[in-house]
């Protein structure tokens, strides 16, 4: 259908129906063909830009035009499930009016608005739909405050004698993700929703009624066009939930994840299996869903690379995209600094983004560059706008937008110690367990969170802080005085100036709810677009040079994390938990946890001299540990019988076995409780295998229920026993001596 016909039919509708869903678009103008080979929807998401400049979409346009040639014209449907218009200097320096204007060439039928459709503002996202864009948009869950869907709720296709309906599902997620004022009335009321309360539940029902009303249309097919993810952190609302809630649909396509899916089955409400695929992100690869003539559906992703290069569709697309590129390659290209570092938003060990979970070089510039050129005490940064490292050599203009995509104004405003501290809290809720937007890269402001506290950070439905429940994960929050250079602990009832930009602190972007234009005084407002306050920063305040400051991937030291290395969800989780927090294990490097790590001898003894109340030890009787850490842990050890010899040599490594023994023979002297011993231990497939000096010790702590083996039964009395296994050891023993 032709856009200017579908509004006019959609205006219609609303005037007429007095219903939250809309009613099926009318069927194409020209004459299909039938669809004898089967119908083909072809599907990208997350493209953010792409990673070429817009390139990708050349490859987009020829894949379709093959298609087309293969299927039929009128059988091929080409649709997008968010966060296409953003990512980029393409996006950043057009609003996104650039990247609307490639997918028009390109031949887009449908699009969804993802959270990041949002990012330049309600009214550029609804100028795209209603003037800008020749596809159209959907969502069935974009309500505003009449709870009437703002888009489409669904539309229908009719290929040859089949109709297919194609419903549009947009992440809540889009409530925090995206500037939470642009859904909001001068009075910071709420005028826009995305179904997001009654955990997961108004999403839900919202989907089915939209896909009821679908079906009841004689929609012969429902393909769900999602932007909803697959990550944790977006429960209640990933596609897996939706799906597993609903009935009716028979594939979605997803988005918002960066999920690389080529096929995926999932049950349904009522135990049928759904098709969910998605494609990754930046246009590596194209979706094609294939609907038979039988019935059937398959869906796979075809790399772009491997597309046609050399067809006249490629060619088409690829000279507009050209004449778009040279409209800003002048800018982009024009050097203003040098770096003599390498900045990333990676950890340089394994190479995964972690600007949104840890420090990073680049975050530290960042933060730097808010706070100094504000002047503030506090300057910050959200991970999530941190988008792109920056290599050393030469700094363009567009890698500084590829930093700063977004187009945030630099503010300045007062706020109070609580509020930084609720802030820093809600930045670090996830750390430990997924990425997050929202995490904090900071200046002028050093702190530690502690992983294994479990957050007790509430939110509201809609993603908002709500408040602390619980315990703080942050601690040791200390503010630079930049006069002195010295950080002193920071003051709750106290107020500092905090820069960062307009996202965070006026529209309480990434759940931001502390500050808000309501909760903070602004001091400066909107001064300066967030990519020039980088480039001004290096030009003015480094001499256009990045220098050696910077020069340590992981950061200057601003924020220490604690066990992050350790999976808290895992089967020693609670163990390891039990162990820090009692002190009994503690870092091995000032951070980690290291439960692959082997213990030590020493520190066995150490461990249970602690339990013993460190009694002071007599004189030395194990001549060679004079000097060293464990001296009084091993002569208290050697002291009551637990270590014999008057030697130590060299701390070594302690097996399974070993370890029971030495716990069995300070079983009497710390006072705990003989076992019942019975059967079951002989049963252990390796009871061969421990050795018979150890196997007192080995009975004694299988029937205590200190050592217990594997869910295999297995007792693994020769392996070295592990930091994870030894806080279990710990946990089990704790248990024995209440």
């Amino acid at each position: 259908m032709k856009k200017k016909t579908r509004k006019i039919l959609s205006l219609f509708l609303s005037l007429t129906m007095a219903s939250t869903l809309c009613l099926p678009a009318m069927a194409v103008e020209e004459e299909p063909t039938p669809a004898d080979d089967g119908i083909v929807v072809l599907y990208t998401n997350d493209v953010h830009c792409t990673s070429d400049d817009g390139t990708a979409y050349a490859a987009i346009a020829s894949y379709k035009a093959e298609m087309e040639a293969s299927y039929g014209v009128s059988n091929v449907t080409l649709v997008d499930n968010g966060d296409a218009i953003q990512g980029a200097a393409l996006g950043a320096l057009s609003e996104g009016g650039w990247i609307v204007d490639i997918m028009n060439q390109v031949g887009y039928d449908l699009a969804i608005p993802g959270n990041h459709e949002f990012d330049f503002g309600m009214d550029t996202f609804l100028d795209i739909v209603a003037n800008q864009a020749d596809y159209s948009y959907l969502s069935c869950n974009f309500l505003d405050a009449e709870g009437q869907p703002v888009l489409d709720a669904w539309t229908m296709i009719t290929y040859g004698d089949v109709d297919v309906a194609y419903v549009g599902i947009s992440t809540p997620e889009t409530m925090t993700k995206a500037a939470p004022a642009y859904f909001q009335n001068e009075d910071g009321e709420y005028i826009y929703s995305f179904c997001q309360g009654n955990e997961g539940q108004d999403l839900y029902d919202q989907v089915q009624a939209t896909v009821d009303s679908a079906r009841e249309a004689g929609a012969d097919y429902v393909v769900a066009m999602a932007h909803l993810g697959e990550d944790a952190q977006s429960s209640p609302w990933m596609s897996t939930e939706v799906i597993a809630n609903t009935t009716g649909i028979d594939v979605v396509l997803d988005g918002h994840s960066h999920t690389v899916e080529p096929s995926k089955l999932v049950e349904n409400a009522d135990g049928e299996q759904v098709l969910l695929s998605q494609t990754g992100t930046k246009a590596e690869s194209i979706g094609k869903l294939v609907i038979g003539k039988d019935g059937t559906m398959t869906t796979e992703l075809v790399p772009l690379a491997d597309v046609d290069t050399t067809s006249q569709a490629y060619a088409d697309a690829d000279t507009f995209i050209k004449s778009i590129q040279e409209q800003y390659k002048s800018k982009t290209e024009e050097v203003v600094a040098t770096s003599q570092v390498d900045l990333t938003v990676n950890d340089p060990v394994t190479g995964q983004r972690a600007v949104r979970s840890a420090e990073t070089n680049l975050g530290d510039l960042c933060a730097d560059a808010y706070r100094i050129m504000l002047g503030a005490d506090i300057g910050w940064v959200n991970g999530g706008g941190v988008r792109a490292d920056i290599a050393a050599g030469d700094v363009t203009y567009g890698d500084i937008i590829a930093v700063h995509p977004f187009g945030n104004m630099a503010c300045l405003v007062e706020v109070t110690g609580q509020q930084i501290l609720d802030a820093l809290e809600l930045g670090s809720m996830y750390v430990g367990t997924a990425e997050n937007g929202g995490f904090l890269q900071v200046s002028g402001l050093k702190y530690t969170i502690d992983t294994s506290i479990p957050s007790s950070v509430e939110l509201d439905d809609a993603g908002n802080f709500v408040q602390v429940a619980g315990d703080r994960r942050v601690s040791d929050v200390q503010v630079l005085d930049s006069e002195t250079g010295a950080y002193a602990p920071i003051d709750p009832e106290a107020t500092y100036s905090l820069a960062s930009h307009n996202y965070m602190l006026k529209d309480g972007g990434d759940g931001y709810a502390m500050f808000g234009a309501k909760n903070i005084t602004i001091l400066q407002d909107e001064v300066m677009v967030d990519n020039e306050v980088l480039i001004n920063y290096i030009k003015d305040e480094l001499g256009g040079v990045i220098g050696e400051a910077y020069a340590d991937p992981c950061g200057q030291g601003r924020i220490t994390i604690l066990y992050a290395d350790a999976d808290f969800s895992s089967w020693y989780g609670d163990a390891a938990r039990f162990a820090i927090r009692s002190g009994i294990m503690s870092t091995t490097n000032g951070s980690d946890f290291s439960p692959s790590q082997e213990i030590s001898l020493a520190t066995l003894y150490q461990v249970l001299y602690n339990l013993a109340d460190t009694p002071e030890v007599g004189t030395d009787t194990v001549t060679d540990t004079a000097g060293q850490w464990y001296d009084e842990c091993v002569n208290w050890a050697a002291s009551v019988g637990l270590y014999e010899g008057d030697t130590f040599g060299e701390d070594r490594a302690v097996t399974r076995a070993q370890t029971a023994h030495i716990i069995a023979t300070a079983a009497t002297y710390l006072g705990f409780p003989a076992p019942e011993t019975g059967t079951g231990l002989a049963d252990a497939p390796d009871y061969a295998d421990i050795p018979a000096e150890y196997l007192a010790g080995v009975t004694y702590c299988y029937y205590a229920g200190i050592m217990v083996g594997n869910d295999l039964g297995q007792q693994m009395p020769n392996n070295v026993l592990t930091r994870a296994e030894f806080a279990q050891i710990l946990l089990n023993l704790s248990s024995l001596i209440q």
